[in-house]
């Protein structure tokens, strides 16, 4: 019983000096990223979706009805205001030129006997040979003659009008898109296709649409529709192939209509093409640059949201605060403006904000650790003159040790 006791009393002692010997380690505190607010300047590129139209886009219609008798262009051909594009059967419209030309001459016919008759009638008036009567009767089949002829002429006109139209021509310098009716296909004005559609290619029209949140926030920064059309930066087009269009262009127009089907506002804006690369009926987009001066700009990354409201970890005395900031609604999708919430010298964190905790310990990653504390020192200080004795000491020294455990097992077992 007493040899038992012995040993868990040796047990327990030993177990004391190696828990004196080893302290536990604490804690301190994580490594984050962060970073240091400072003011700066930052363009902002946003993407809208984007059609792209010729300057002008005339659907070529004839005028009037027969057959395609001579097609004078091939399709994607750069024409010039004036030039002939179709030719239709003319063989029936000059017939109807000749006929209304040759009324015209026997209406002049008509109007001169007319003439001749009222003058005679007129002289013999004088002369009390005839009544009042004839010569007003004369007078009258004057005017009628001379309104035949009026109206013959008019169908000469007509004629010939009808005549020219049978030569289709390009209203303005363009390409011609596709031909759908070839040479001999019959044609009216009431067809439901085109012949052709001619685009003017030397400015291309690019329209796109934006929200009206964003209208607005335009509005405001330059002050009015007006202002925002002159102080707007240039604009660049992204193509359907992904790349960048060489040259860039101004936005010229501001829908005042909101379409109330999709609460957006149409924009305009030209592109000079002078070499035919883009094509009317083409997609891209828009990229307008949002220039921003001495802005404070963090890293979404760096933020998390609440109930739509965003917020930051700042560090204050060594712990992650949150603070809420305002930020502005123009996103790269990789950064924020922040217009409140944040100074410049404040610390953010960067990195786990999503696990972070208010109140965490935080410091920055890479920043050395305090000096460690003093007593570890002096527990080496004492164990370093031990470690400096001679092997004849030492030994002295256990054999000390040995002798005063013996003792000490002597007087527990007595007891």
């Amino acid at each position: 019983m007493k040899q038992t006791f012995v040993k868990a009393a040796v047990w327990a002692c030993c177990l004391a000096a190696v828990a004196c010997g080893q302290a536990p380690t604490a804690m301190g505190p994580g490594e984050y990223a962060v970073m240091t607010i400072a003011k700066t300047d930052r363009e902002i590129p946003t993407n809208y979706s984007a059609t792209i139209r010729g300057r002008q886009d005339i659907d070529i219609y004839p005028q009037v009805s027969g057959t395609i008798w001579q097609l004078c262009v091939t399709e994607g051909q750069n024409v010039s205001k004036g030039q002939t594009l179709f030719i239709i059967d003319q063989v029936p419209y000059k017939a109807a030129l000749q006929t209304a030309e040759a009324n015209v001459a026997a209406a002049e016919a008509s109007v001169a006997t007319a003439q001749l008759t009222y003058d005679s009638k007129k002289e013999l008036f004088a002369r009390n040979v005839v009544s009042q009567f004839d010569l007003s009767t004369a007078e009258n089949s004057l005017l009628t003659a001379k309104a035949q002829l009026a109206q013959a002429e008019a169908q000469r006109v007509n004629a010939a009008n009808n005549l020219s139209y049978t030569v289709v021509k390009a209203p303005s310098n363009g390409v011609v898109g596709t031909l759908p009716y070839r040479v001999g296909a019959l044609v009216s004005a009431s067809m439901p296709q085109p012949l052709t559609t001619v685009s003017d290619n030397s400015t291309m029209y690019v329209y796109f649409s934006m929200n009206e949140n964003q209208l607005l926030n335009l509005t405001r920064r330059y002050g009015s529709i007006e202002a925002t059309l002159k102080s707007m930066p240039d604009v660049q087009l992204q193509l359907n192939d992904g790349s960048i269009y060489d040259l860039k262009g101004r936005v010229e127009s501001i829908s005042g209509v909101i379409d109330t089907s999709t609460g957006s506002v149409s924009l305009r804006a030209a592109f000079p093409n002078p070499n035919g690369l883009l094509h009317s009926g083409g997609s891209g987009n828009v990229i307008l640059t949002n220039s921003f001066k001495d802005c404070i700009v963090v890293p979404q990354a760096a933020t998390f949201e609440i109930q739509d409201k965003v917020f930051a970890y700042k560090i204050v005395d060594g712990k992650a605060t949150s603070a809420p900031i305002s930020v502005e609604k123009i996103s790269d999708g990789k950064e924020y403006i922040v217009t409140s919430g944040l100074v410049p010298g404040d610390v953010i964190i960067t990195e786990g904000v999503g696990l972070m905790r208010e109140g965490t310990p935080v410091r920055a990653k890479g920043q050395t650790q305090a000096a460690p504390s003093e007593q570890p020192a002096a527990s080496e200080a004492a164990a370093a003159p031990a470690a400096d004795q001679n092997p004849s000491e030492a030994a002295a020294a256990d054999q000390n040790e040995q002798k005063a455990d013996a003792a000490q097992t002597q007087t527990v077992k007595e007891e």
